[in-house]
């Protein structure tokens, strides 16, 4: 009889060991989402010269995710209201395709997110921050590498407030994909991360930026082109008139780049165009119509008058950290547009990985001799 007590008293013990250990994950599962935002907010105010913070964390367990709602970034000390980095949605969750790849990595989707650098915020008098400090605080959000990044519907735009009339150069409805950045799927080439990104920039011109990245050295190497296609130049006139005191009436803009970073060597170019442009308006005054003749006539005397375009090609070459356009090359790319060659509309595919391999191949045997 007792015996049948002690098991009765045991079997009750262990239900309510269960029920209050059910209790406590259940508790522990509603109160995860508040410690996990309390933990992010702390995060982001550590970070010297900016604050930041998040509105709401949402958890997906099944998924193993965490979303989160309503983060931003700013430098202390801002003249405006506009976050620096603004990310409405945020999804992080665990790659589970990797894990059968014996590999625990993340993937983080982004929707919606803006960057936007207003020049009197990020000049303003204050600490001046440092890019490494808020990057590594993002970062560190995460708890696991990311293996798969995305973007959907972002914008990077440069705005300035105070400049007649506003200016605001933009890129929007950015997608981003790049995937295998942990070099998951192990594979022979150099570079083993694919990265494609498309856009609309101000003047409604198409933005496309691929190529492939290898982002587990300490200095990322990457081999990347970039073009900006049939944008229209009017768009620019906010800009152009404050820093140059010209204006379009018509024409379009193009840019082209490549760039390609090994070993911390970097070589490329950037090739801007304007085609079939015109900068005398009929509503300007007398001294602007003075100014934009006198810009004019060198502009005429400058482009390609076959294809009525006039670029430039701005080569890049060096050490990162002394990394510098020449401005003869500039001068002397002119002229050649001018009277030698009419610049292609599209990249040149004249600079390779390979290409920045060897030079800093030649910069380290330089180091060693000396």
């Amino acid at each position: 009889m007792k015996d049948r007590k002690k098991i009765a008293f045991y079997k009750r013990k262990r239900y309510i060991f269960i029920a209050i250990l059910l209790f406590g994950l259940l508790i522990f599962r509603m109160y995860l989402p508040t410690l996990i935002k309390n933990q992010i907010n702390k995060t982001l105010a550590t970070i010297p010269g900016y604050n930041g913070y998040v509105n709401d964390v949402d958890i997906a367990l099944i998924r193993g995710a965490y979303i989160i709602k309503g983060m931003y970034l700013n430098k202390l000390n801002a003249k405006t209201e506009i976050p620096f980095l603004k990310f409405p949605k945020s999804d992080i969750s665990i790659e589970w395709k990797s894990l059968f790849k014996g590999k625990i990595v993340s993937e983080v989707i982004l929707y919606n997110p803006d960057a936007i650098y207003v020049f009197e915020d990020q000049n303003s008098k204050g600490k001046e921050p440092d890019v490494d400090d808020w990057t590594k605080a993002l970062t560190e959000i995460i708890p696991i590498d990311i293996n798969h990044f995305e973007i959907h519907n972002g914008k990077v735009a440069f705005v300035q407030i105070q400049a007649s009339p506003d200016i605001d150069l933009h890129i929007e409805k950015i997608e981003l994909y790049a995937d295998n950045l942990r070099n998951v799927v192990a594979k022979s080439r150099t570079l083993p991360s694919p990265f494609h990104a498309t856009g609309i920039s101000v003047g409604n011109g198409k933005m496309t930026l691929d190529g492939n990245i290898n982002l587990i050295k300490e200095i990322p190497d990457m081999d990347l082109t970039f073009s900006l296609q049939s944008a229209n130049a009017t768009a620019l006139n906010d800009f152009s008139k404050h820093y140059a005191g010209i204006d379009f009436e018509k024409g379009t803009f193009e840019l082209y780049s490549e760039v390609a970073i090994a070993d911390g060597y970097l070589k490329g170019y950037i090739k801007p165009l304007l085609k079939d442009s015109k900068l005398i308006g009929k509503e300007d005054g007398f001294f602007e119509k003075l100014w934009e003749g006198f810009v004019g006539f060198f502009k005429f005397a400058l482009k390609n008058q076959r294809t009525n375009t006039l670029a430039t090609k701005v080569p890049i070459e060096g050490d990162l950290k002394n990394v510098k356009a020449g401005v003869w090359p500039t001068v002397i790319h002119i002229f050649q547009n001018a009277w030698i060659e009419a610049f292609k509309r599209q990249v040149d595919n004249d600079v390779e990985f390979r290409d920045a391999f060897q030079e800093a191949q030649k910069e380290s045997k330089k180091e060693k001799k000396k």
